[in-house]
């Protein structure tokens, strides 16, 4: 299963006995590299909304945290023992490359690629808050607020919802989904790691296997209540956007509420029967839903957002790529059909040269320009 907890194994070549060296660290083991003199592994390791940097030592397997915050990339050891190099972004700065020490000390950055695009543009850092979600969870969420920001005045939301949906939205600089730009439009962002989440243990991540629409959705609801609550977030003025899971997650939320003003829905699942017949990945929502279709009817029924899509009301922006072979096109095409058969004030944005992603420079800035004037349409106006 691509969500089990990955951990990382010491296997001796001369004799095939394997040690396994995280056990007791409830988080996925990612990139690693070896110390000069093998008695250290270093790690990265997605740990509370953060890819973070550990190190691992061989002869008694004590785990620290050398580096918690940011997503922290492709750690490599200098010849002397004495440095990692890593590959770091953060909400507020693009991939760049940056040096620690190995106790965790003096962290520096060391190149400023783009610096002249970005050194006069105003970001906010992305604060880390938590509520309560569903079954009494702490649920972890970014906070990002726009340039400028005056506490004394109310602004329109956006919550950010991820795909996976075994993933998370990590502290991390993203292309097609820059949280910076949408902020820039006047935007308070809200990031929250529901149930699925990875990084908060494998009973977490686990939790969302068969009840996609169960307590996630209820950490998202919880979620609209804290973010609604801020005393400078106009709680009538909060719309809500996501991709694959997170299409998924907003097409469900369009049949089941209406507390959101408007919707982005971006490669989304819309029927899951249909969805499994044509997607090229068929171990994943067979075991996600319980099996097939065929023999786990009731699995797909319960959780299929086009079983509820007599209940749109909520105005929603359809994003798909024709060259989309996880979620397939058709199901943005049957998402937009019942909202356009309804009245439901909706758009499709459909891009015959794209994927599950818009990566596309030009494709990209477009899609950006009408997702913010979808939501200023009806955030703002």
């Amino acid at each position: 299963f691509e969500a089990d907890r990955w951990r990382l194994v010491l296997m001796d070549r001369a004799s095939g006995e394997r040690r396994v060296l995280t056990d007791s660290f409830d988080r996925w083991v990612g990139e690693y590299c070896w110390s000069p003199d093998s008695r250290k592994i270093y790690f990265n390791s997605m740990d509370n909304g953060h890819r973070a940097l550990f190190s691992l030592d061989i002869s008694n397997g004590k785990i620290k945290k050398l580096l918690a915050r940011g997503n922290n990339g492709s750690p490599t050891v200098t010849p002397d023992g004495k440095n990692i190099v890593i590959a770091r972004r953060g909400f507020d700065f693009p991939h760049s490359i940056w040096r620690i020490r190995t106790n965790g000390d003096d962290l520096e950055r060391l190149t400023h690629f783009n610096r002249e695009a970005y050194e006069d543009i105003e970001m906010n850092s992305a604060e880390d808050v938590r509520y309560e979600g569903a079954a009494g969870a702490t649920i972890q969420a970014f906070l990002i607020k726009p340039p400028g920001f005056d506490p004394e005045k109310t602004y329109p939301a956006i919550m950010m919802i991820h795909g996976g949906p075994q993933s998370a939205f990590i502290d991390a600089w993203y292309t097609n989904w820059n949280m910076q730009t949408f902020a820039a439009a006047g935007y308070v962002l809200f990031i929250p790691n529901f149930h699925g989440s990875d990084g908060f243990g494998q009973e977490f991540v686990n939790a969302i296997s068969e009840d996609w629409g169960g307590k996630c959705y209820e950490d998202i609801l919880k979620g609209f209540d804290y973010l609604a609550a801020l005393p400078y977030v106009d709680g009538s003025r909060i719309g809500a956007a996501g991709a694959s899971y997170g299409g998924y997650m907003v097409n469900w939320i369009a049949g089941n509420t209406d507390r959101f003003a408007c919707l982005v829905s971006m490669a989304g699942a819309f029927n899951l029967v249909s969805k499994y017949g044509v997607t090229e990945e068929l171990w994943f929502p067979e075991w996600d839903l319980g099996g097939t279709p065929y023999d786990n009817p009731e699995g797909y029924d319960k959780w299929s957002p086009h079983k509820y899509a007599g209940n749109f009301k909520t105005p929603c922006l359809v994003v798909h790529g024709e060259r989309d072979y996880r979620v397939p096109v058709g199901e943005g095409l049957q998402m937009v059909t019942a909202l356009q058969r309804q009245g439901v004030p909706s758009k499709l944005l459909y891009f015959p040269d794209e994927g599950h992603w818009i990566l596309k420079p030009r494709n990209n800035r477009f899609y950006y320009e009408l997702f913010l004037g979808w939501m200023d349409s009806s955030l703002k106006e």
